[in-house]
């Protein structure tokens, strides 16, 4: 009922899952993943205990093949589940069971697995496999989803299309750096799951995404940016001139409120991506 892809970035350590189905919030059931841990798909017929049990087993030192020994002589519903594994070292397993309604199968090698069930053919998982392949270098969220949206290209599931879940994460990858926790996204009830999640990826980047570069701002933004303080409320007055700490403290408080702050940079210099994004959100 469902196809996925589990995966790890080699060069960051970061985990995640990408999800798709036709079921209403799939995202809900399907994917688990603790950094430094690994990740776990559960699906057809799911179990979900195998989200939380395959995380600690693989905690406490198990490989994805041996948790898939045990999940295989534990669980009498097998023949109809359908799981892959991606350890924190990146082994990585696929299990079909025989009860699974076709098109049903998986493809695993190193820090990847892709699975699905009632897929219109196994060119699903095999399109899956080559963006994977082809996303190489690319920030794990972003490869996981091409490698999503290939598979809903190539067909996807033949009863059609529902939900699509994106659920990430890596050493101090959340929200401030205080948490591992990632990107947990969700589309549940949709008519295009997987193209209304790459919509959500693009403002989660923007929202929650570091500056890789900055600039201070020229004569021009500076004074664009202080008409647009004052304007939006965040100073009553701004004075002409250098950067200064009430011109600091207003533009901090536009970054609240605009819920850029994971972009904020302090002193005068400004993140390239944030200061776009403000100048098309308010023009003149």
């Amino acid at each position: 009922m469902t196809f996925s892809i589990v995966g790890r970035d080699p060069l960051t350590g970061d985990l995640g899952v990408a999800v798709a189905s036709k079921f209403l919030a799939v995202g809900a059931l399907v994917p688990f993943v603790r950094s430094g841990v690994g990740a776990v798909a559960t699906q057809s017929y799911v179990n979900p205990n195998f989200g939380p049990d395959g995380l600690s087993l693989m905690s406490g030192g198990l490989s994805p093949d041996e948790v898939s020994a045990r999940f295989q002589a534990e669980d009498a519903g097998i023949r109809q589940r359908q799981f892959g594994l991606v350890s924190a070292t990146g082994q990585s397993t696929t299990f079909t069971g025989q009860g699974c309604h076709a098109w049903a199968g998986g493809i695993a090698g190193p820090d990847v697995a892709i699975q699905g069930n009632i897929l219109t053919g196994p060119d699903v998982v095999q399109a899956m496999h080559r963006a994977w392949q082809d996303a190489a270098g690319q920030p794990l969220p972003h490869r996981l989803l091409a490698a999503l949206r290939a598979g809903d290209a190539a067909g996807g599931d033949r009863r059609g299309r529902q939900s699509a879940a994106l659920l990430c994460a890596g050493p101090g990858r959340g929200y401030g750096g205080l948490t591992d926790d990632w990107v947990n996204l969700r589309a549940d009830d949709h008519a295009d799951p997987c193209t209304e999640l790459a919509r959500l990826l693009q403002v989660h980047d923007l929202l929650f995404g570091r500056p890789e570069s900055t600039r201070a701002p020229d004569e021009a933004e500076l004074r664009w940016l202080r008409r647009l303080l004052v304007a939006q409320g965040h100073a009553t007055a701004l004075p002409d001139g250098p950067w200064d700490e009430a011109t600091e403290t207003a533009a901090w408080a536009l970054y609240g409120t605009e819920n850029l702050e994971e972009r904020w940079v302090s002193g005068g210099q400004l993140d390239p991506v944030a200061l776009a994004y403000l100048q098309e959100r308010y023009p003149g």
